[in-house]
Parts: C-alpha cells; sequence; structure tokens
C-alpha cells in the first residue's frame, strides 16, 4: 500500500506503522525495557524531559512513555502532573500558562534538585525519537484530545515511532477507529480485559498488551502470546522494589515466565540484568 499523511484524502490507503510488524510477538525476540515517564529517580535528569531520553538512550536499549499534557495556548508538552510544584520551580496548574511563559522555569529532578532543563515540546520530543529510530508509548492525559496527539503524530511523520496507550476497550475501539495504522496499547490485566479487546473489533495485529503492575497467571501471558500480541508487566512500584530488595535477577525470573516489555523506574538495573546496555 501507498503511504499518505493526509487523512482527507480517502483515495489512497495508510500503510501500517512499521511498528505493527517489529512488535509483533516472537519467541525468539530479545525482552524490551519501557522507561516510565521518559526516566525517573535519576539524579539531575527529571522526568518526561528531552534531556532525560537522551542520556538513557545513550546508555540502555529501550523505549520510553511519555506524558502529553496542554498548555493554555493550546501547545502539547511532557508532564505529567496537573501542577507545577513537584516537577518544577513553577507553582500552580499547568493549563494556567502559555508554553512561552512555562519556559521560565526549570525542571527539577526526583530529590528536589533544580536543573537547567525546561519542560519539552511534545513536537520536538517525536522529531527527536524519528531521527534516533526510537519507540514512545505515549500516555495522554485528560485534558487531551486524542485527535490532537495523532495529528501532531501525523505532522512530524511520526508513526513509526509512537505507541498510543489506553486504558480501557472504548478509548483503545477510538484510537483503532481514528489511526487504525498505529500500535495501541490496551488494557489485558486478566483474562476478562482480554476478552473484551477480542471481541471489540480492533484486530490483534494492532495490540500491545498491558497486563498490570502485578504478576498474572502464567497462562494469561500464553494466550495473549498465542494471538501474536507482547506483553507488558509494570514492574514499577512494588515489583520495583521487589527487585531492588531481593535482586535484579528477578527481572529475568518475570521475562522467563512470559514477559516481553518490562516497565519499570529502574531502567539501568533492568537492562543490566537483561543484558540490554549499550556499549559506549
Amino acid at each position: 500500500m501507498l503511504s499518505c499523511k493526509n487523512e482527507k484524502d480517502t483515495s489512497v490507503a495508510i500503510s501500517d506503522s512499521a511498528l505493527i510488524e517489529s512488535f509483533k510477538y516472537s519467541l525468539q525476540d530479545a525482552p524490551l525495557i519501557s522507561v516510565h515517564r521518559g526516566g525517573k529517580g535519576i539524579k539531575n535528569y527529571p522526568e518526561n524531559c528531552l534531556e532525560t531520553l537522551k542520556y538513557i538512550n545513550n546508555n540502555i536499549y529501550g523505549i520510553y512513555e511519555v506524558d502529553v499534557a496542554q498548555t493554555k495556548d493550546g501547545q502539547l508538552v511532557l508532564m505529567h502532573d496537573n501542577s507545577l510544584e513537584r516537577t518544577t520551580t513553577g507553582t500552580d496548574r499547568l493549563t494556567k500558562y502559555t508554553f512561552s511563559e512555562l519556559q521560565e522555569f526549570n525542571l527539577v529532578d526526583d530529590f528536589g534538585s533544580e536543573t537547567p532543563f525546561k519542560i519539552p515540546l511534545f513536537k520536538e520530543v517525536l522529531n527527536w525519537a524519528t531521527s534516533n529510530n526510537t519507540v514512545l508509548t505515549i500516555d495522554i492525559k485528560k485534558s487531551v484530545s486524542v485527535e490532537k496527539v495523532i495529528e501532531l503524530i501525523r505532522e512530524t511523520e511520526a508513526e513509526d515511532s509512537s505507541i498510543i496507550i489506553t486504558y480501557n476497550v472504548d478509548a483503545a475501539k477510538k484510537v483503532y477507529q481514528l489511526a487504525p495504522d498505529l500500535l495501541v496499547s490496551v488494557s489485558a490485566r486478566n483474562e476478562e480485559e482480554f476478552n473484551w479487546l477480542l471481541e471489540s473489533g480492533i484486530p490483534t495485529k494492532n495490540m500491545l498488551a498491558f497486563t498490570g503492575t502485578r504478576l498474572s497467571p502464567n497462562q494469561l501471558y500464553e494466550n495473549i502470546h498465542k494471538k501474536g500480541i507482547k506483553t507488558i508487566l509494570g514492574t514499577l512500584g512494588n515489583l520495583d522494589k521487589q527487585a531492588q530488595a531481593r535482586g535484579n535477577n528477578l527481572y529475568k525470573d518475570w521475562v522467563n515466565r512470559g514477559i516481553d516489555i518490562i516497565a519499570t523506574d529502574r531502567p539501568f538495573e533492568v537492562a543490566k540484568a537483561l543484558q540490554l546496555e549499550k556499549n559506549n
């Protein structure tokens, strides 16, 4: 099929994102790391920060979960919280500021230290991802329309670097209807949720299955794999703490149980355990 970036031109089909093929489940594939909020808990490197993405990407093989919010003047930026206090030198709600006004503040790392880094435009991060053959999983905040995010992905031609995160079947169906060429992270924490997805009309080739932040029975992972879908386990939180206390080999154990992607707040430790470090 020919590729077409203009959704209004229905005479030419839009070809599938390359991720639909490359993220199809295969037993031979190496595991992946999904870096939560673009990198947390790293001294001098704040979450949802372009410089943090670059720093981590220089050292390990991974994909990057980022949070997209919207400013007062309609600009899409990376930011997890509704307010600025935790992650910047600013105060009050993000939506009270234009993007230009936000540039007066600096980002703060997880230890409360001010950095010289600024809140980045989502467009800038998309351009970085496409230029570096890197994948983003995109968590869209409630104040942001999915349509606007997809429009920017189209504008930057970042389809091959973008996975849209959804949390329920209705949201997943909406993303698929808007962008049937994109890979979608769907919630499949148990057999019931997985069956809902199978009955949704969304092709399984478009699915990446988030299985929650707790371990599920191995049978769930096997059933997901039978449909050609990769699994994600959110170790961020309790499971990361378990690995920190009991040893990072737990990450290998979870991969052996059927997990394809580890979504973590400890990317460097997971990379070492799974031998996904880059030789710089």
